[in-house]
C-alpha cells in the first residue's frame, strides 16, 4: 500500500472521513498519507488550520462499500478506487505564487539590463507577466519604478536557472550573438550563492513544517492529558 497515490487534497479528505465515518484514526492516516497525530487533532478540533471536508465517495476516490469494510474490520487498508488526475499547465503565463508576484518587476528589470536580447513575449512566457508591464519597466513609467531594483530572477525563485540559460541561449542565436552556442560556465560564484540561497530556503521550510507538526502534536498530547486528569478526578 505504500506506493498507493493518496487523495488530491488529504486534509480535507480525511476531516471528512473524521467527520462522517467510523474508520479508525490509523485507517485514515494511511490512506490520506498524513501522521496519525494530524487525524487526531483534527477529530479533537485541535488543528491549527480548520479544513472544510471533502467528500472522497462523491469524487471517487472511494466507494461506500470500501468505507463499509473498512468499519467492519479496524485492520483494513481502504484502497483508492479512482486515482486523482494531475492537472497539467495549460498554456498561457506561468503561475507564480502571491507570495512571489511582488519579486516580478525585480526580476523583470534584470533581464531587460543583463540580456536585453531576450524578447518581451520570451520574458512574459518565462516570468508570467504581461507585455505592458515590461514596457512600463523598460520605459520607467512603471508606477512603481522607484522602488524597483533589478535581481536574478533565479535567485528571487522566478524561473530555473535552466530555463533561464535555454531562454538566454535562444534569444542570443536568434540574433546572432557570437558564442551563443557556447555551454554556461559552472561553478561560478554566482551559482554557488542561488545553491546556498536555495538550501536556506528549503531548510527554513523544513524547520517551519517539523515545528507546526510538533505544536500540533503537543497540543494533542496536552489536551488528552487534561481530559484523563479530568475524568480521573
Amino acid at each position: 500500500m505504500a506506493d498507493q497515490p493518496k487523495p488530491l487534497m488529504p486534509h480535507a479528505t480525511a476531516t471528512w472521513l473524521v467527520d462522517n465515518t467510523g474508520l479508525s484514526f490509523e485507517q485514515i492516516a494511511e490512506f490520506c498519507g498524513l501522521h496519525i497525530l494530524e487525524v487526531q487533532a483534527m477529530a479533537d478540533d485541535l488543528a491549527s488550520s480548520k479544513y472544510t471536508g471533502r467528500d472522497p465517495v462523491h469524487s471517487g476516490e472511494l466507494t461506500l462499500a470500501e468505507i463499509e469494510k473498512g468499519q467492519a474490520d479496524p485492520d483494513y487498508a481502504l484502497k483508492m478506487q479512482r486515482a486523482p488526475v494531475a492537472v497539467s499547465r495549460t498554456k498561457g503565463p506561468r503561475y507564480t505564487p502571491v507570495s512571489k508576484r511582488q519579486d516580478k518587476p525585480d526580476g523583470i528589470a534584470w533581464i531587460l539590463r543583463a540580456h536585453p536580447e531576450i524578447s518581451d513575449a520570451q520574458i512574459s512566457k518565462l516570468i508570467g507577466t504581461t507585455r505592458n508591464t515590461i514596457t512600463a519597466i523598460r520605459e520607467r513609467s512603471h508606477w512603481n519604478i522607484q522602488n524597483i531594483q533589478p535581481k536574478d530572477p533565479v535567485t528571487l525563485g522566478l524561473c530555473s536557472q535552466r530555463e533561464l540559460d535555454a531562454v538566454v541561449a535562444k534569444a542570443a542565436k536568434k540574433a546572432g550573438i557570437e558564442g551563443a552556442d557556447a555551454p554556461v560556465e559552472s561553478g561560478s560564484d554566482r551559482e554557488k550563492l542561488i545553491e546556498e540561497l536555495r538550501a536556506e530556503r528549503d531548510a527554513n521550510e523544513k524547520a517551519a513544517a517539523e515545528a507546526a507538526q510538533e505544536a500540533e502534536a503537543a497540543a494533542w498530547l496536552e489536551a488528552k492529558r487534561a481530559s484523563e486528569d479530568a475524568e480521573e478526578a
